[in-house]
C-alpha cells in the first residue's frame, strides 16, 4: 500500500506506523484520516502484529487538524488506492485493538492529542510540549474530550480544555496523558516483552475492555466471563496454552 500523508512496515511482530506530513507540522486531513484508518484495520486483522509503534517524521508530532483541507476539501490529496471516509480520528484510534506505544519527539498540539490518547503507553522527549489552543480560537476541543474523560477527571478535563497554553512533559505525566521520558525508557525492552505474548489474548483483552465503557457493574462480570470462554475456546488459544504450560 503507498500512502501519502503516513509510512507503514512490520518488522516481526511489530507494526510501525509514522506521520509523514512534516511540510505541514504533520496536521491531519481527511485523506490523512481515512489513511490512519486503512493501516490500523490491516494492524488489527494481521495475527502477526502484537504491538503498534506510532512515530512522526519532523518537529512536529502533529499539529492538529487542518482547517483549511477540512473547510475546502479541494486541497486535499486524495489516495485513490483507499475508500474515504467521514470519520473522526479519536474514532478511527479507538478501533485499533492491538498494545500501541507512541514515540513522541516533537510538540503536540490541538488535534494531535487524539493520536496519543489513543495509544496504550505514550513515551516524549523531555522538551516536548502540549498545547491545547482551541478556546483562544473560538472553538473548543471537542473530539479530545473523549479521549481526556477517560484519564482524568471531568473538572479537570474542562480546566485542560479553558487553558489555551503550552504544558510541559511533567504536567502531561501527572494528567495520565504521557507516561514518562522517552530517554528513560527501555522502549526496545518494551517492544520485545509483546514479542511471546498471545495475539488472541492481547485483542480480546482490549476489545472487552472498551465493551465495558457502557455496561452496569453488575453486568460486566457476565460480559467478561463470555468474553473469557469465547476466547478460551479458541484453537489457537488452546495450543497457546498447551505449548506454555508443557515448559
Amino acid at each position: 500500500m503507498t500512502y501519502n500523508f503516513i509510512e507503514t512496515a512490520i518488522n516481526g511482530h511489530v507494526f510501525e506506523l509514522t506521520l509523514n506530513r512534516e511540510a505541514k507540522r504533520n496536521a491531519f486531513t481527511p485523506t490523512m484520516v481515512n489513511e490512519v484508518a486503512h493501516a490500523l484495520a490491516e494492524a488489527n486483522a494481521d495475527d502477526r502484529v502484537k504491538v503498534v509503534v506510532l512515530r512522526a517524521n519532523g518537529p512536529v508530532f502533529c499539529a492538529g487538524m487542518d482547517l483549511k483541507t477540512f473547510q475546502d476539501r479541494s486541497l486535499d490529496q486524495l489516495n485513490p488506492e483507499i475508500t474515504n471516509k467521514e470519520i473522526s480520528l479519536g474514532e478511527v484510534m479507538d478501533s485499533l485493538n492491538k498494545p500501541s506505544i507512541a514515540l513522541v519527539e516533537g510538540d503536540v498540539i490541538a488535534g494531535g492529542f487524539l493520536f496519543i490518547l489513543g495509544c496504550t503507553f505514550v513515551f516524549a522527549q523531555e522538551q516536548v510540549r502540549f498545547k491545547l489552543p482551541e478556546i483562544a480560537l473560538g472553538i473548543f476541543p471537542f473530539q479530545v474530550m473523549a479521549g481526556l474523560k477517560r484519564i482524568m477527571s471531568e473538572k479537570r478535563v474542562l480546566q485542560l480544555c479553558l487553558d489555551a497554553e503550552f504544558f510541559n512533559l511533567q504536567k502531561a505525566i501527572d494528567f495520565g496523558i504521557a507516561d514518562g521520558i522517552l530517554e528513560d525508557v527501555q522502549i526496545k525492552a518494551l517492544i520485545d516483552s509483546f514479542a511471546d505474548k498471545s495475539v488472541y489474548a492481547l485483542q480480546a483483552g482490549m476489545e472487552a475492555l472498551k465493551g465495558m465503557r457502557e455496561l452496569e457493574g453488575s453486568e460486566q462480570y457476565a460480559y467478561l466471563l463470555k468474553s473469557l470462554n469465547a476466547l478460551r475456546d479458541r484453537p489457537e488459544v488452546k495450543a497457546f496454552m498447551e505449548a506454555k504450560l508443557k515448559k
